[in-house]
């Protein structure tokens, strides 16, 4: 089954997405959207950004994944619902290397490759739970553009895939500009916080009524006063 009749994120939300960390777009999204830590670079460094391009194949075989390099459009990223099968690899060096050519902007493939040490000196940015010298099959029937899950997240077709060294994070189109805009808003945070420490700034500023919601610190205690308390302790123990 193959479907085509649905959206994908904008170029304009790509090109603003793809200078985000993975990390900042999970951490605005309520610390949700990012696969499980099994799906990581094989190519240390590269980063993707795009659309989804949604493939589900039978575990082990690889028939639905040549016919979505054809059937993708330039920046799109190939997301396949590879079973987490670790027996055969669904992709290599050749398979890869036509989708550089297609202009597919990457991979992501809960499942295994081969070819590893050609995939690291290119250029396509690939995401897999690893790697397989074992060949897959090309004979059984799968789906193309419908709804998947990778890594313990559910992905529809047309939404934003973005992956770097810390791994790969989903987020649906819908909603999109708002998650944009609250990434820009915690880079700039993570900015200001990154100054505070080089100055020497370093309480947190929401750290004192945390450590008092959850009991850690009296509703009449400071997280000042404990810092002295701390060393002054420590100068004591030096005496």
């Amino acid at each position: 089954m193959i479907n085509h009749n649905y959206q994908r994120v904008t170029s304009a939300q790509v090109a603003v997405a793809a200078g985000i960390p993975a990390s900042i777009i999970s951490d605005v999204s309520g610390r949700r959207g990012a696969l499980d830590g099994r799906i990581r670079t094989m190519v240390p460094g590269s980063r993707l950004c795009g659309p989804a391009l949604t493939v589900e194949v039978r575990p082990g075989d690889n028939l639905m994944i040549h016919a979505a390099l054809v059937l993708a459009q330039a920046g799109d990223v190939l997301v396949i619902d590879g079973k987490g099968c670790m027996t055969s690899a669904l992709m290599g060096e050749l398979m890869c290397a036509h989708a550089q050519a297609a202009g597919i902007a990457g991979v992501v493939i809960d499942g295994a490759v081969r070819d590893v040490a050609e995939l690291r000196v290119g250029d396509l940015p690939v995401f897999a739970c690893g790697s397989s010298p074992n060949g897959p099959t090309r004979g059984l029937a799968g789906r193309i553009g419908y709804p998947v899950s990778l890594g313990g997240v559910s992905i529809t077709p047309g939404d934003l895939i973005l992956g770097d060294d810390d791994g790969v994070v989903a987020s649906p189109r819908e909603g999109l500009d708002q998650i944009l805009s609250l990434a820009s808003l915690k880079i700039a945070a993570e900015a200001q916080r990154r100054q505070d420490i080089d100055e020497g700034r370093l309480v947190y500023g929401w750290l004192e009524g945390a450590l008092k919601d959850v009991g850690a610190l009296s509703q009449q205690g400071s997280l000042k006063a404990l810092v002295s308390e701390f060393s002054g302790s420590r100068d004591s123990a030096r005496h």
